[in-house]
């Protein structure tokens, strides 16, 4: 039975990643709940920091959309099923808008303002520049019919620049500027290798979130972004019922070494029956009572003694993953289940669960999506299933594993991966469970039988 949202929407996106989109979002997301509006937050593509962001300003969790990931049917069911309620659903587009998979435009922020029918409005980098903005503007806008760019705002330019060059602006270019947004001293966020530190870690992100509200208020017009959000139209979907496979728990590493999961997977794994119960490799010393576990990609690298150090855990996992416990576990999680991390001549015993040894490296490894095929019957799935993933890490190992082949999206490319059992998962892909939702609910069964083999003690 199709069912539609009506809830406002709007896409924020740049010409190229570093444009400002992160901050400029934070702080128009802040002003409008300020102004109290009720807002839903998502980011395109397989991203899992800027949602952290999100999530610290808006107070919920924010949401992945992805288009290769989970399918255009997916990505509208998941907006709607958190846009629904929202006053306003805003969506951050990830590095170009028109920047999809090799050569196309496939999963793009442009994809995605098109899949679920928002209207989209740029952010452009002013410094240096001044009527050379309307040739982006009219260049971006028109380099498909179907763009959706209602507006743009300005961004590292002052009042008196925007002042300045807005009239002439709209009157080359037939699109509405909606503000702009200067440049504030000490108020940007550091990165590192797979992108920005995460919202946990920036200890001032209060204050700097209030600085970003408090300029988005004075210097970008808020009310007629949300007039631009009313003009989406109903948007149309079909729901998938899901039902409870048995009564389980769950345990899912949380903490600032795993900190990676698509929040929509998490709320599937509930939704089949799961209760899901937070503990840290880094600070607990036995694994919560549980019928499976999950252990998410991060920054198990910048914690490898304080994770070696955690001896009563890891002999726990060890013992309980040969014990039959039912377990996933992808990238930063599958390095951790390993025998040890090397770090130049240091060397860290980690869990021993799986074989093999990782270290990081000075460049992206097996970088980008790709499409898993299982060889084998495993936790996941039987020979022969498939799912989208995406692999995004400076670590290797020297056992990947080869339960499954790994093809490259739009290119002839393919690899083994992944160390895969009749109850373990552990691999470098990074999957999402809505891509095909069998896996959760195999997953799930897998915990379902370990509980009434009398698994949990």
């Amino acid at each position: 039975m199709t069912a539609t949202c009506s809830t406002p929407r709007l896409l924020l996106a740049a010409p190229q990643s570093g444009s400002g989109k992160t901050t400029l979002f934070c702080g128009i997301l802040r002003a409008l709940l300020d102004k109290g509006v009720r807002a839903a937050a998502f980011k395109s593509g397989p991203d899992y920091i800027d949602p952290m962001f999100h999530a610290q300003v808006v107070g919920a969790p924010s949401r992945n959309l992805d288009i290769f990931l989970t399918g255009r049917d997916n990505v509208r069911r998941l907006f709607a099923k958190t846009a629904d309620g929202a006053d306003l659903a805003l969506l951050e587009g990830a590095m170009g808008f028109y920047d999809g998979m090799a050569d196309t435009t496939d999963g793009s922020a442009y994809d995605l303002a098109r899949t679920v029918q928002a209207p989209v409005v740029l952010i452009l980098n002013g410094k240096g520049a001044a009527l050379s903005l309307g040739a982006m503007i009219k260049g971006f806008r028109e380099f498909r019919r179907d763009s959706g760019i209602q507006g743009v705002i300005l961004n590292n330019v002052t009042k008196m620049t925007y002042q300045f060059y807005q009239k002439i602006l709209e009157e080359e270019t037939g699109v509405r500027l909606y503000g702009y947004f200067p440049r504030l001293e000490d108020a940007g966020l550091e990165s590192r290798h797979l992108g920005l530190v995460t919202a946990g870690e920036v200890g001032n992100l209060e204050s700097l979130v209030s600085r970003w509200a408090g300029q988005a208020a004075e210097s970008i017009d808020l009310e007629g972004l949300q007039e631009l959000a009313r003009t989406a139209p109903p948007l149309a979907y079909e729901p998938l019922p899901l039902e409870p496979l048995g009564q389980v728990r769950i345990a899912v590493a949380r903490d600032k070494a795993f900190c990676f999961y698509y929040q929509d997977a998490l709320d599937l794994l509930e939704a089949l029956g799961a209760d899901l119960v937070p503990f840290s490799p880094l600070t607990d010393q036995h694994l919560p009572d549980c019928d499976g576990l999950y252990i998410g990609g991060g920054y198990p690298e910048l914690y490898a003694a304080q994770l070696a150090d955690n001896t009563g855990l890891r002999t726990e996992l060890r013992e309980k993953l040969a014990d039959g416990l039912p377990c996933y576990a992808e990238c930063g999680g599958f390095m951790y289940l390993m025998e040890s991390f090397r770090d130049g001549d240091k060397e860290y015993p980690w869990v021993g669960a799986v074989r093999g040894h990782c270290w990081m490296t000075k460049r992206l490894v097996r970088f980008g999506y790709v499409n898993l095929t299982a060889q084998e019957d495993n936790v996941l799935c039987p020979a022969g299933g498939t799912i989208a993933a995406h692999e995004f890490h400076y670590s290797d190992s020297d056992a990947n594993g080869a339960s499954f082949v790994a093809v490259k999206a739009r290119r002839a490319l393919s690899w083994p991966c992944a160390q895969a059992t009749r109850t373990l998962y552990a691999g470098y892909p990074h999957i999402h469970l809505w891509g095909n939702p069998e896996f959760a609910k195999n997953f799930v069964r897998a915990c379902v039988q370990y509980q009434g083999k009398g698994g949990r003690e």
